[in-house]
């Protein structure tokens, strides 16, 4: 018998009938970062956690609760959902930026530009100078309905 669906709180989905807290949650959004092939491994990690520390405020949705540990040492609520990082050309990267904008997806955008850049501030001004077609875009990330996200992500590939 084919396992069915029911979607839950916070735009999960889980299996219909017997649930445990251990159930796995099928999620109906997605959260992917996309970056520039030709980063180095401390630019790619800067600049994945700067595109998705927005996502948060932009769509409270994506926040899940609040850890604690045995001793009840409270921790801060991370993304409810994991997140996807893939990778590809500045052309792809283009091309997802285009669609991104053309679904109006939440999204965050890094450009080579705030490398040279030191503050919130500089990082703003940066990329309000430059018209939209014309980024030097080194990261996306963007946040949707999974079928929407994969295909503004076309072309793109799992980072390794």
């Amino acid at each position: 018998m084919p396992r069915t669906y029911k979607k839950v709180p916070r735009g999960g989905w889980e299996p219909r009938g017997m649930t445990t807290e251990n159930t796995p949650v099928r999620f109906d959004t997605k959260i992917a970062v996309l970056l520039r092939e030709d980063l180095e491994s401390w630019q790619r990690l800067n600049v994945t956690a700067f595109l998705v520390s927005g996502l948060g405020t932009e769509v409270p949705e994506v926040i899940g609760e609040p850890y604690a540990d045995a001793d009840g040492t409270p921790y801060l609520p991370m993304f409810r959902q994991p997140v996807l990082v893939l990778e590809g050309t500045g052309e792809t990267l283009a091309a997802a930026h285009r669609r991104a904008l053309s679904r109006s997806l939440p999204r965050s955008v890094f450009t080579s530009d705030l490398f040279a850049t030191g503050n919130d501030r500089d990082n703003r001004a940066a990329v309000r100078a430059v018209p939209g077609d014309r980024l030097d875009l080194v990261g996306l990330a963007v946040y949707g309905p999974r079928n929407a996200v994969d295909k503004v992500l076309k072309g793109a590939r799992m980072h390794p």
